[in-house]
């Protein structure tokens, strides 16, 4: 049993225990968290597809961290003009784990 949410404008496939990390929820730890937006459920036999979400499926998950990225790096540069720039970046997340698919 399987479905893909929508979450931080991202899709996931989700199961049951699967840990991931998404964009930046503002929750507090160890908090439970409902996402409606199932775009797809798998249960084994069926399958049912959104348009562009479906009723009537939550996936439940709970809140274990929130954290930082590794910094990306985002360079510029422009031949013969001297135009350099550096830059960094690191991205606010949120890690979570699956406990439950309801349909």
């Amino acid at each position: 049993m399987f479905a893909v949410i929508e979450t931080g404008g991202k899709q996931y496939k989700v199961s049951e225990g699967l840990i991931l990390d998404i964009e930046k929820l503002e929750v507090e730890l160890a908090s439970t968290v409902t996402f409606d937006k199932v775009l797809l459920y798998y249960n084994g036999k069926d399958t049912q597809i959104g348009a562009p979400h479906l009723e009537g499926v939550k996936v439940s998950a709970t809140v274990l961290n929130q954290h930082k990225d590794d910094k990306k790096i985002v360079f510029k540069m422009k031949k013969k003009t001297g135009y350099k720039r550096t830059r960094g970046h690191r991205q606010q997340l949120t890690t979570i784990k699956i406990q439950g698919i309801s349909a």
